[in-house]
């Protein structure tokens, strides 16, 4: 779980405080209210589509951020990075009813029960089942306790489901809340020229038939309304996401920056992590086996710790294996220098002994190269009984050397 770096703390970019003490009792109400709304919303889930067919993301990508903050610009990076094949889930674009359209235009939002019916019934559509990233969600506390209680509910059906034949369908859930921060005045200057340049998008549609108009929002013309969105943002939905992060993994991305930079931030926000992501059962499972970036933390030292411990102590098999490397093995790959890719078949007896076959793979790779040894048994007829019929074979070892390094390019004029 991510945890804001020092340097967003010195810059300034945490700005929002956390709730006051005396804000319990209205958040015990808030529990309760999203209580009831969860259990009436579920409850119609059930009778409307059954159990069995309640089958959530296996992934859920909580996207938010101030307005401005570059939800929608960053959203096809981030379903890129995740290797996503669904479109994100607006929640704004889910309230599209006229009654909601006025309160969006007057800076407010639309009631939670609505948001927890529509968003339900949209994530159990099949094109979300492996993951989805939500724009725009959660945004008030109440939202916050539905989306637990949900968690919850998933787990739960996991359990319930998990010794059927239905398993595959309730995997193990993995919610990621990624925060794109900017200040204020970011904030309030990209509302106002996002309006400004579909302002000049829509003239030109007009004045020329092509194209598609596109939404023109009252509050990203407006200075005071602009800055009244932000203000909701961090009276409200800030404090909603924060309260998440103890809960689930949590990423705080500096979007203040070009878009370039903020793309790295996201990734190394996102990078996989196995034991966030697996099913615990999985995990346990996979966890005698090393991770390839701890493997080769100390690759290199450990190469020339075993090479000089075949000079002490196996000088006699180290010098055999460096002298067929260098009479049977380099004219080959010399000859390959421009593709890169030397084979090499040999019965060399020198191979027999297994501690020459590690040395010659450590040998190659202290001078750079890539060598992979495949040892294939043939039968060959030795003899044959004539009385019998019966045939003696022999087996033959062939060792099969793959030798790869960066070939040579050449230009052709």
């Amino acid at each position: 779980m991510s945890t804001p770096s020092p340097e967003l703390k010195t810059a300034g970019l945490l700005p929002f405080a956390t709730p006051a003490a005396g804000a319990s009792r209205h958040q015990d109400l808030e529990i309760k209210d999203a209580q009831v709304i969860f259990d009436a919303v579920w409850r119609n889930l059930e009778q409307d589509y059954g159990r069995e067919q309640l089958r959530f993301p296996k992934e859920i990508i909580l996207l938010g951020g101030a307005p401005g903050a570059g939800k929608g610009t960053n959203t096809g990076f981030i379903i890129k990075a995740r290797g996503l094949t669904c479109e994100p889930i607006v929640v704004s674009t889910l309230l599209d009813s006229a009654e909601a359209k006025q309160i969006k235009d007057a800076g407010h939002m639309v009631g939670d029960r609505e948001v927890m019916r529509l968003l339900f019934r949209k994530l159990i559509e099949p094109a979300y089942r492996d993951g989805v990233i939500l724009d725009g969600f959660p945004r008030t506390q109440v939202q916050v306790e539905c989306l637990k209680l949900l968690v919850d509910r998933m787990h739960a059906l996991r359990r319930e489901f998990y010794h059927t034949a239905l398993r595959m369908h309730f995997r193990h859930p993995t919610i990621h809340i990624m925060v794109l921060f900017v200040d204020e005045k970011t904030s309030v200057e990209r509302q106002l020229k996002r309006g400004l340049d579909i302002r000049a998008h829509n003239d030109e549609v007009r004045r020329t038939g092509l194209g598609e108009l596109l939404e023109e929002r009252v509050t990203d013309y407006d200075l005071e309304l602009a800055k009244r969105r932000y203000r909701i943002f961090k009276e409200q939905t800030w404090d909603a996401l924060q309260s998440l992060r103890e809960i689930f993994h949590y990423h705080l991305v500096n979007a203040q920056g070009q878009i370039s930079d903020v793309e790295q931030n996201i990734l190394r926000e996102l990078q996989y992590q196995s034991s966030l992501e697996l099913d615990p059962r999985t995990h346990d499972l996979l966890r005698t086996i090393p991770v390839a970036n701890d493997i080769v933390i100390h690759a290199r030292q450990e190469l020339v710790k075993r090479l000089d411990e075949y000079a002490f102590e196996n000088a006699e098999l180290l010098s055999k294996v460096v002298d067929f490397i260098a009479r049977k093995v380099m004219p080959i790959v010399l000859r390959h220098a421009i593709s890169g890719v030397a084979s090499v078949n040999t019965e060399d007896a020198v191979l027999d002994d297994p501690l020459a076959l590690a040395i010659l793979i450590d040998v190659f790779s202290e001078r750079g190269y890539h060598a992979t040894v495949d040892l294939h048994r043939i039968e060959v007829p030795d003899t044959f009984d004539a009385a019998t019929g019966k045939i003696t074979c022999r087996i033959k070892k062939v060792y099969r050397l793959s030798i790869r390094f960066e070939g040579s390019e050449i230009r052709r004029g």
